[in-house]
């Protein structure tokens, strides 16, 4: 069972399980459609950062209706078993293979087979829609809707899989990602971007079509901000908002004019923190992995793999040897 750790409730009482689920999403309709001996529902579920993850299952095979979300989307992927998701016009069986993204503003009508259990991703609209706003550099017209499936066997879907795993995984330690808000923002921003480019939407042709790339020193004065503010949870848009141009016009001018992207030159700029941070630590009180954590870096593999590539050296000899070296 995912997020053990986070248990919210256990319960065999419909009245229960639809107000102790109703508290992390929205109202809903809830009714068992099979065997009512068989509702066992359980909810473990964790806040990071705006992203909410959860794992439940309600044992019975159930109907829910929770109408328009309103407020926020949901990746929901069936862990096994199968469940009929219905938004809007759309209408999709989810499986382990194939999830389900509703989008709030259709109508979301749902069933659930007995023993399936989803790990369900809540991804605030505002979160979203601010995100996509910054990449095209102007305001909504339209909500944003999604298709509502969700093939996860496609190599971006498997990538953006591996990300879930990873918020979840690192959930379930006590000393995980709650501590260090610059991982939680990567990965969300990075699970959001994801989406926006590449799941197909009604903002897709546009987020592809192409944009002029902003001027150097446009991108001079983002590489200042990114300088002087590496070690906040910055994001794409957080740095293009700094100098007035859309994340993809940004993006664009890093490529032209750095050979870079902007998250590439931020990525560059903390691992030079941390390489800093290790030379002047104490290996007795210092761990290679809480300063990599600390500045974003969750993959140990391939933080040893960039650190080596820049410095020529592990990162743990850095530390090992920098205080001694007087480096």
């Amino acid at each position: 069972m995912l997020l053990s750790n986070r248990a919210v409730f256990a319960s065999s009482d419909l009245d229960e399980v639809r107000v102790e689920v109703a508290k992390v999403f929205c109202p809903h309709r809830l009714d068992l459609v099979g065997d009512a001996d068989l509702l066992a529902a359980r909810f473990n579920s964790v806040q990071l950062g705006s992203v909410r993850v959860s794992y439940l299952d309600y044992g019975a095979d159930v109907h829910i209706e929770p109408g328009d979300l309103d407020t926020f989307f949901l990746v929901m992927i069936p862990l096994v078993g199968r469940s009929l998701i219905r938004a809007g016009d759309q209408e999709v069986v989810s499986t382990p293979s194939l999830a389900a993204m509703p989008s709030p503003t259709r109508h979301l009508d749902m069933r659930w087979a007995a023993g399936c259990p989803q790990l369900v991703i809540k991804f605030e609209r505002t979160s979203i829609e601010r995100s996509l706003e910054q990449m095209l550099g102007e305001r909504l017209g339209d909500p944003v809707v999604f298709d509502l499936g969700m093939d996860l066997r496609m190599g971006w879907t498997r990538s953006w899989r591996d990300m879930a795993d990873l918020l979840v995984r690192d959930a379930e330690r006590d000393d995980g990602l709650t501590g260090h808000p610059l991982a939680i923002a990567h990965l969300e921003n990075a699970l959001i971007t994801l989406l926006l480019t590449m799941q197909p939407s009604n903002y897709l042709e546009r987020l592809r079509a192409p944009r002029p790339a902003a001027l150097p020193k446009v991108v001079r004065r983002a590489m200042e901000f990114i300088d002087g503010h590496a070690h906040l949870p910055l994001t794409t848009s957080d740095i293009a908002r700094a100098v007035a141009v859309s994340s993809r016009s940004l993006q664009e001018g890093f490529r032209a004019h750095s050979g870079l992207t902007p998250t590439a030159y931020l990525r560059q700029v903390r691992l030079a923190r941390v390489h800093d941070e290790l030379r002047a630590a104490d290996p007795a009180r210092a761990t290679v992995t809480t300063v990599a954590a600390r500045w974003g870096f969750l993959h140990q593999g391939r933080f040893a793999a960039l650190y080596r590539a820049r410095y020529g050296m592990p990162p743990s000899e850095t530390l090992r040897t920098g205080s001694a070296s007087g480096g």
